[in-house]
C-alpha cells in the first residue's frame, strides 16, 4: 500500500522508475561489476573471478527478496548487496567482490548513477517548456496587457514579453544544471577514510578507472563518503528551478481570477472544479506546482544540513538523503511535467486583456504622458508633478484622466488633443519589448543549433 504520494501521485513513472529500490540495487551491481573489472587490468583480481562477477551482477542472480532477507539478518545494506552477490558467485569468485571497497563507494557512485539518468528527464522537461515558452512569446509578441507592480496597474507591457522573461530563467536553469553536472556526477572508490590505502599503489588508477567505466567523473579527493556541499548544490539547483516553476503558476492562477480572467489553464471536458460549486474551474495545477515547490525549499535546508558530517563521515546524512533524494527529484519532475501541460494549453483570453488594460482609464500611461511633457520641454520633476496632479483630479472627480488632462492648463499648452490620445494608447508605449523577445529567441535558436 503507498503511502508517500510520491509513490504513484506525484511524478512520472520514468523518473520513479529510477528511484526504485530495485533499480538502486541494479545499479549497485554495476559498480560493483566495474570495481572487479577494474582491479582485474591492474592485477588485483584475476580474469576469471572478473568475469564471473560480472556476470552475476545483475537482477537475473542477485534479488532483492534475497538482498533484503540478508539484510534484516545483519542490518547492512550495502553488505547485504554484497553478500547476496558473492553468493552466486561459483568456484570461490565471491571472495573477491567488494574487494578494498567501503559501503560508501557503492552507495555514493549508485546515486552518481540516479543523478545522471534523473538530470536526463529534468533537462528534457525544461527544454520542452523553454520551447513552448518561446513559441508564446513570438506569438503574443504585440499583445499589449497590463503590467503590475505592487499588484497595481503600472504601464503596459506585453503577453509574449511575460513568457520570454520566463523562457530566459528556465534558459539559465538549464544552464545551471549543465554546469553542475562536472561537480555532481562524481563516483569514488576511495575506501575507508578516503586515502585508499587498502589497494596501496593501484588505488587511484583502480578508481579511476571504474568511474571511467560508469561514465562518471572520478572526485579528486574524499574522505568516507563524497563531500555532501555537492548534494546541497543538486538540491538547491533543483529548488531554483521549482522556485520559477512556482512564479509562472502564481502568475497564471492570479490571471485566472474571475474578476482578471486574462488566462486559464486547461480544464478538461469532463474535469469537475468543486464538489458544492459546479461553476467552478479551479487553477487547481497550477495551485499543485506552488504547494510542491514548498516542500522542495524545504528540502534545501534538510540537505545543507548534511555538510557538516563529523570527521571522515557519520551517518546523520543517510537517514534523511533517503527521503530528500528521490522526493526532490520527483516533485520537481511533477512540477515540469504539469508546467508544460499548462503552458502548452493555456488559454489567452485576449479580448479580457484588452478590457482590463483599459481599466483605469488611461491612468496606467501616466509615465507615457509625463515623458511626452519631458519631450516638449518641460523638467522632468515639474512634469511628474503636473501629472500626478491630473492623476488625482481623475481619481477624485466624475473626469476620466484624458479629460483631466485636457482641462490642465500646462498640459494644453504643450500638447494637442491627438498628441494626448497617442500617449494614451498603450501599444504606443511598449519600448522595446519586441527587442527584448527577440534576443531571447535569438540566444534560444543559437543554443539550439549548438
Amino acid at each position: 500500500m503507498s503511502i508517500h504520494p510520491i509513490e504513484g501521485r506525484y511524478g512520472s513513472e520514468e523518473m520513479r522508475e529510477i528511484w526504485r529500490k530495485r533499480k538502486e540495487l541494479e545499479y549497485m551491481l554495476k559498480v560493483e561489476a566495474a570495481l572487479a573489472r577494474a582491479e582485474a587490468e591492474y592485477g588485483l583480481v584475476p580474469d576469471n573471478a572478473a568475469d564471473e562477477i560480472e556476470d552475476k551482477a545483475n537482477l537475473s542472480y542477485v534479488s532483492l527478496e534475497r538482498v533484503k532477507e540478508i539484510e534484516a539478518e545483519i542490518k547492512h545494506d550495502i553488505m547485504a548487496v554484497v553478500k547476496a552477490l558473492s553468493e552466486q558467485c561459483e568456484d570461490g569468485h565471491g571472495e573477491y567482490v567488494h574487494l578494498g571497497a567501503t559501503s560508501n563507494d557503492i552507495s555514493d557512485t549508485t546515486r552518481a548513477l540516479q543523478f545522471k539518468e534523473s538530470l536526463k528527464i529534468i533537462m528534457r522537461r525544461l527544454r520542452e517548456l523553454e520551447t513552448s515558452l518561446i513559441e508564446k512569446a513570438d506569438r503574443y509578441r504585440e499583445l499589449a496587457c497590463v503590467g503590475r507592480t505592487h499588484g497595481q496597474h503600472a504601464v503596459p507591457t506585453t503577453l509574449g514579453h511575460k513568457f520570454a522573461i520566463y523562457a530566459s530563467e528556465i534558459r539559465r536553469h538549464i544552464d545551471r544544471i549543465n554546469e553542475l553536472k562536472p561537480r555532481i556526477l562524481v563516483g569514488q572508490l576511495t575506501g575507508a577514510v578516503g586515502t585508499q590505502a587498502s589497494l596501496g599503489d593501484m588505488g587511484e588508477k583502480v578508481h579511476q578507472r571504474v568511474n571511467e567505466i560508469l561514465g562518471l567523473n572520478p572526485v579528486v579527493i574524499s574522505s568516507q563518503v563524497i563531500q555532501r556541499d555537492r548534494y546541497a548544490e543538486l538540491i538547491t539547483k533543483l529548488a531554483l528551478i521549482s522556485g520559477t516553476l512556482d512564479k509562472i503558476s502564481k502568475e497564471v492562477r492570479n490571471l485566472q481570477r474571475t474578476e482578471i480572467s486574462e488566462l486559464q489553464e486547461p480544464f478538461g471536458e469532463k474535469q469537475v472544479g468543486s464538489s458544492t460549486m459546479p461553476q467552478k474551474k479551479n487553477p487547481m495545477r497550477s495551485e499543485r506546482v506552488g504547494g510542491l515547490a514548498k516542500v522542495v525549499r524545504g528540502n534545501v535546508q534538510t540537505e545543507l544540513e548534511n555538510i557538516p558530517l563529523e570527521h571522515e563521515r557519520d551517518l546523520t546524512n543517510s537517514s534523511s538523503e533517503r527521503i530528500v533524494l528521490p522526493e526532490t527529484f520527483l516533485l520537481v519532475d511533477e512540477q515540469l511535467k504539469l508546467m508544460n501541460y499548462i503552458i502548452q494549453d493555456l488559454v489567452v483570453n485576449e479580448e479580457n486583456i484588452k478590457n482590463v488594460l483599459g481599466h483605469t482609464g488611461g491612468l496606467n500611461m501616466s509615465e507615457s504622458i509625463m515623458m511626452a511633457l519631458f519631450n516638449k520641454g518641460l523638467g522632468r520633476q515639474t512634469a511628474h508633478e503636473i501629472v500626478r496632479d491630473c492623476a488625482m483630479d481623475a481619481y477624485e472627480s466624475e473626469k476620466t484622466f484624458k479629460e483631466a488632462l485636457i482641462q490642465h492648463q500646462e498640459v494644453q499648452n504643450l500638447m494637442s488633443i491627438k498628441e494626448i490620445e497617442e500617449a494614451l494608447e498603450p501599444s504606443n508605449y511598449l519600448g522595446c519589448a519586441e527587442e527584448h523577445i527577440d534576443n531571447v529567441i535569438d540566444i534560444y535558436k543559437k543554443e539550439k543549433e549548438d
